[in-house]
Parts: structure tokens; C-alpha cells; sequence
């Protein structure tokens, strides 16, 4: 006959092996004799193993919820995206892509245009070389950005493609480089507050200013990616990762 002890402790005992909660712990009871007890202490254990097993469920259930809660956190971490951080961010993708493009371009093919290829039906008389594409989007990075940030623009800085001083590649590619740097210095200018206010020596809001840069800089990569292809260099932007 099953005493009633002996009923509370096996219950126990199949209740903790069916038990997620109770998986993998060790074990921390060891039943070797189960002993006739008196009613009072029969509900006592009862008591116990009860208090128990709601113990340990609540630990677990506290556990699930713990990892729950810490991926909305995690989340939080973020920081709320502000007018400056779009714009920062808009003006790093063309800056990767668009330097990427002017590297790509041999040294000796810098000085490209499509004029030289005679193209039957095509007049591409008088158009921008590779190389004064790459100075007219920083020549014009710098006159947009600069009227967000004050500074002053670089010395020799002559018409819309920028010092005529600089011919090697290096150079030209560093005065890209440099205006983008003054683009990310723009971005973090701006506000909700003064994104619609007119630039400084000019007729157009902030905003304006800090966005036709990009859309313009995109327009001529457009251009350096066909420049690009029309000389069999595959734009690193279009290549396979493993390239």
C-alpha cells in the first residue's frame, strides 16, 4: 500500500523529470527509503515541496523574461536617428562608392574622356576628363558643405572643378577625400532648429545645402562609372565580393 508520504514525494519526483524548470539540474534529493509519517508531518512536507517547486518554476519563468527584456534594450541601445545622422549617414554611402570609383581608375588612364574614342553619332566634345570629374564633385562638395560649416575654401580654388594646380591622381583623390570630411563636419551641424534657415552667403535653407551635395555627387559618379567601363574596369561597387 502507497502511504501518503511516499504519494507526495513520488508525485514530486515525476513532477520535477516532466518539468522544463527541473531539466539538466542535479540531482538534490535522494529518496532511499520513504518512511510512514505522521498526517500533520505528511502536509508539512507537502508544504514544502510545493513551496519549493513554485520557487524554482518563478526562477525559471524570471529567467525567460530576463532574456526577453534584454533584447528590446538592446535595441534601445541605439540612438534615435536625428536630422544630422541621416544626413551623415546619406553622405558616407556616396563618399564610399565614389572614392572607391576614383582609385579604381589607373593613373595613366586619369585623364580619360570619351572624347577619345571618337564614337560614331556620339558628341562628347568638350566633356569633363575622369580626372576633372573627380575634382568638380569636391570642388562643389566644398562649396555646398562650407556654407554650413564657415570655413573658408582651400587656397587656388578657381571655377567648379577646384585648384588647377593638382594633376597626379594622389592629389586629386586626397582633395575628394578632404571634402567629404568637411561634408560629415556639415551633417553634424544641422538640427531641427536650423535645418530650414538660409545658409550663410546664400539663398538656400541648410538642408538644401547638405542634401544637393550628395544628389549632385551621385550625378557625376553615374558619369565615372561609365568613364569606368568604357575602359574594362569593372566598378568596385558592381564587382563580386571576391574580387
Amino acid at each position: 500500500m502507497v502511504t501518503g508520504s511516499e504519494a507526495i514525494v513520488t508525485w514530486f519526483v515525476e513532477f520535477t523529470r516532466s518539468n522544463s524548470h527541473f531539466r539538466g539540474m542535479p540531482q538534490v534529493f535522494e529518496f532511499k527509503q520513504i518512511e510512514e509519517v505522521a498526517p500533520m508531518k505528511q502536509i508539512r512536507i507537502f508544504l514544502q515541496l510545493t513551496a519549493l517547486i513554485f520557487a524554482i518554476a518563478a526562477f525559471g519563468q524570471g529567467t525567460k523574461s530576463a532574456a526577453a527584456a534584454s533584447v528590446p534594450r538592446a535595441q534601445q541601445s541605439q540612438p534615435p536617428p536625428t536630422v544630422a545622422s541621416t544626413v551623415d549617414r546619406q553622405i558616407s554611402i556616396i563618399e564610399k562608392q565614389i572614392v572607391e570609383a576614383a582609385e579604381a581608375m589607373p593613373e595613366d588612364k586619369f585623364n580619360f574622356s570619351p572624347e577619345s574614342l571618337n564614337i560614331p553619332g556620339a558628341d562628347y566634345r568638350g566633356v569633363r576628363t575622369f580626372a576633372l570629374q573627380v575634382k568638380h564633385v569636391a570642388a562643389s562638395n566644398y562649396f555646398l558643405w562650407s556654407g554650413l560649416t564657415g570655413d573658408k575654401l582651400p587656397e587656388d580654388f578657381k571655377g567648379g572643378n577646384g585648384p588647377e594646380d593638382l594633376k597626379a591622381k594622389a592629389d586629386i583623390v586626397k582633395f575628394l577625400k578632404d571634402s567629404f570630411a568637411l561634408g560629415h563636419k556639415a551633417a553634424a551641424t544641422l538640427t531641427t532648429q536650423n535645418m530650414l534657415q538660409t545658409a550663410e552667403h546664400s539663398k538656400s535653407p541648410r538642408l538644401y545645402l547638405a542634401t544637393f551635395a550628395v544628389a549632385h555627387a551621385f550625378n557625376h559618379y553615374g558619369q565615372m562609372v561609365e568613364y569606368l567601363r568604357m575602359n574594362g574596369i569593372v566598378p568596385p561597387a558592381s564587382r563580386a565580393k571576391s574580387d
